[in-house]
């Protein structure tokens, strides 16, 4: 999987958003496909109005556990979303990933602005499930 520091970089020597555009997607098509019973309702993000599914996996200190993601779309475009918010967030312990603002770092690259109302409203919805599985293990 591409780092986010990659991702940052390569979004940083790209000019035009088209080239951005065929980047997003380009790492949508990089991530590892979802089996087939993964792919459950449980697992469903709701609030995105593509098919967008995410699994949550645990290791190491139970007060403040490493979380990992699995993550598939239906979209190509929103596929590559989620290889970014994976970039972001997965092999992170869940104390960092409550502090951390995935927003923001889909604004410094410039994508934040060029995705629809409903991209968006799906990005957060990753987000705020990501944060929420967070909380739960902090919590547990």
């Amino acid at each position: 999987m591409t780092t986010l520091d990659q991702i940052i970089d390569d979004f940083a020597f790209l000019d035009e958003w088209e080239d951005r555009y065929r980047y997003v997607i380009e790492l949508g098509k990089a991530l590892p496909d979802m089996p087939e019973a993964k792919r459950t309702q449980e697992n469903k993000v709701q609030g995105c109005a593509s098919q967008v599914w995410l699994v949550t996996q645990t290791a190491g200190n139970p007060e403040d556990p490493v979380l990992t993601f699995e993550g598939e779309s239906d979209a190509h475009i929103v596929r590559g979303l989620v290889a970014i918010v994976l970039a972001i967030y997965s092999g992170k312990h869940a104390s960092e990933i409550t502090k951390t603002d995935a927003i923001d770092t889909f604004g410094k690259i410039g994508l934040i602005e060029h995705l629809s109302t409903q991209r968006a409203n799906g990005l957060r919805s990753m987000i705020r499930r990501i944060k929420n599985e967070a909380e739960l293990r902090l919590a547990a």
